[in-house]
Order: C-alpha cells, then structure tokens, then sequence
C-alpha cells in the first residue's frame, strides 16, 4: 500500500516542549531573554533525569526506543495527560515512516451489539468503529444524530455513515451542534491518538487526508497536533424536529473489543428528555 510520514516522537516532544514555560515547570529565568518560546532542551533533560545528548536523539528521532520509564519522566515534566502519555508511548515504538496496510471490513462485536439491544429504543446510542464509522444505532440513536440518513446505512461497510466525515463535511449534520467547536477538537484529538495507536491503517489516513484537503478547519485544528480522549461531554443541538436540547454523551468499551465504543446520549434537563421521547 505504500507508505506514509507520520508524526514523530521527536516532533510530538518539541511541540510539547514548547509549550511548558519556566514557571510551569518550577524555574527561575530572573528576566533573562530567552531564545525559545518553552523550555530548553537542557532543561527538560535535566528535570527528567536523562542527559543532554540522550535526550538530543530522542527529538532528533535518532536513539530508538525510548523505555517507558523515561517516556513517563518526560510525561510528567512536559505535564502531559492520559491521552497525551498514551500518545507519546505509541509514537515511541513505531517509525515515523509506516508502511500501510488496507485493514479487514469491521465487524460489529457481539457483546456490544448485546449491549446496545439491552439498551432498548428509550436511550438513543451509537456503536463507533475505529475510524469514527457508524457499526450499528438504535432508532432513537440514528434519529437524534442523522435522521437524514438511511436507517439501515450501517448494515453495509460500504455505505456505513463516518461521524467524522460528517461533522466536517456533511452541512446537515455539522447544523446539528451549537458546540460545534468545542467537538470538533476533540474529534480531531481522538483521530490523532488513534492514528498513533493504528499508524498502518490505510482507510484512516485515507479519511485524515481527505478531511485535511477537503475542510480548513480539519487543517487547521489537526496542525494543532492536539490529542484527546473520546469519554463524555456535553453535546448542546439544535434538531431539526425537537428543536433545542441538552444532552450528555458517554462512551462505554468492552476489554475484549477496544476499538468499538458504544456511545449513548443521556439528556440533561426534563425539557430535552421529553423532547427525546418524540423521536
């Protein structure tokens, strides 16, 4: 499938870097002018205990691979979170050039689909691929989130909805979200982790390069080079049949499946939740 240039464990430490002052990290600069918007490289080597010329290598991707004892030294000077940590081990045991691979049609795990058949038709809830692709969703799921699509749109690989394509390319659907960029951070947070965790898959590179061509936005937020986790937030919507409404999503995983994420949607006020039941 041919190969790709993906971020680096030596570009993710410099823009971190770059980001953490003196003072965050507990220094005095007495007023001297300083050449670097974050903290030398001296100086990160030093807090984390390594040596200048080790820690050189690393963000010259030159010294191989790092042991998670000194990734998680930097991790804590740099004042990374979960995500963040998470992503800097996945970036530390790859090579920034991957080569990819066209991954297996998804198939919806059992034990979600058991779950979200538990869930009835009272609770609207999705199941999310790797990619962002819609797997399955219950009525009420499809008709808070895309009832502009096919119910049965899932059902098939080739026509299964991507939230991500949609949240960025889809008109309708982007109308949906009055937070529409407080989302938008973290869906590209989230498509950046999974992209360090699964550097290989041809089909997500294929949707980040297309959303990076197709939606400035996209570009511009995915330059950021943000990370983030997909767990729960407020989702704020304006419906095109019950108007406004306030609900909360929430991600469920199985430990055997990790890669599909039941998301459900609870509302947050008796107005909402009486909206929701009309659909």
């Amino acid at each position: 499938m041919g190969r790709m240039q993906t971020e680096t464990l030596g570009v993710f430490l410099k823009t971190r870097r770059d980001r953490v002052t003196p003072d965050d990290a507990g220094l005095h600069s007495y007023g001297t002018v300083r050449r670097v918007p974050g903290l030398r490289r001296e100086e990160l080597a030093q807090l984390a205990g390594v040596s200048v010329g080790y820690y050189t290598r690393l963000e010259q991707d030159q010294s191989g691979t790092a042991s998670p004892q000194v990734l998680d030294a930097l991790a804590r000077v740099l004042r990374l979170d979960t995500a963040e940590t998470a992503h800097l081990h996945n970036l530390a045991h790859r090579s920034g050039l991957s080569r990819l691979t066209q991954p297996e049609p998804e198939v919806l795990a059992p034990r979600v689909s058991a779950l979200l058949d538990s869930l009835g038709e009272s609770v609207p809830a999705i199941v999310l691929g790797r990619r962002g692709d819609v797997l399955a969703w219950n009525r009420t799921g499809h008709a808070l989130i895309a009832e502009h699509l096919d119910h049965d749109a899932p059902s098939s690989a080739e026509s299964r909805p991507s939230i991500p394509r949609m949240f960025f390319l889809d008109p309708l659907h982007r109308d949906l979200y009055r937070n529409w960029d407080e989302l938008a951070r973290i869906h590209i947070g989230y498509l950046r982790l999974t992209s360090g965790r699964y550097p290989d898959d041809a089909k997500l590179a294929e949707l980040i390069g297309e959303l990076t061509m197709h939606s400035a936005e996209f570009a511009k937020l995915w330059a950021a080079g943000e990370v983030a986790d997909c767990t729960s937030g407020p989702m704020h919507l304006q419906h095109p049949t019950i108007g406004g409404i306030e609900v909360d999503y929430q991600v469920w995983l199985q430990p055997d499946s990790p890669d599909h994420r039941l998301e459900i949607y609870t509302p947050c006020n008796d107005p909402s939740r009486d909206a929701i039941k009309l659909l």
